[in-house]
């Protein structure tokens, strides 16, 4: 199916999570637990199709780093930065159609950076980007819901993982 990416199982897999959102605002209030849970270097991954929150999703991580301005999708500019307890990095790669122009951008710069960097469409550059991460897979299960897949790549991103599962019942399977 275009524009998804089929997880296989791997070691890291055994860690995965799996969340259901019933609404953007309990969509956001995962995002911010997972913000507030975040570290300086910390590299977050979303893939997913066109309104599965994926934006939604960063606005949450936004707040629960202290960043109170509109977190807008940096779709045609590609790279927006907010200044809040760490900076967020929020990279779109939805416009990009060539491995060569992810190459190209020069990203490592907040990829290896001292922030937190959110990239919305990172399926279109997994090859080339930062092998430890945590990657989220959003799927549209109806016009509220969302199903999350999370899957950490790397022990920083196991216990991230870990630490998230405290999410209130509401906002779980």
């Amino acid at each position: 199916m275009e524009g998804t990416i089929v997880l296989y199982p791997t070691k890291e897999t055994v860690n995965s999570l799996e969340m259901h959102s019933n609404s953007s605002k309990q969509t956001q209030n995962i995002g911010m637990k997972l913000g507030k849970l975040a570290a300086a270097g910390d590299v977050i991954f979303l893939v997913g199709p066109l309104g599965a929150g994926k934006t939604c999703l960063t606005q949450g991580i936004a707040r629960g780093l202290g960043i109170h301005e509109y977190t807008a999708s940096p779709s045609f500019v590609l790279v927006r930065e907010y200044r809040g307890k760490l900076p967020l990095y929020h990279i779109d790669l939805y416009r990009l159609d060539k491995i060569e122009e992810v190459t190209q951008l020069g990203l490592d710069d907040y990829l290896y950076g001292n922030g937190v960097c959110v990239v919305e469409w990172a399926d279109k550059g997994l090859s080339v980007l930062p092998q430890e991460h945590l990657l989220i897979e959003m799927q549209i299960v109806s016009p509220l819901k969302r199903k999350l897949s999370f899957v950490p790549r790397g022990s920083k991103y196991s216990d991230m993982l870990s630490k998230l599962k405290s999410v209130p019942r509401g906002a779980r399977k």
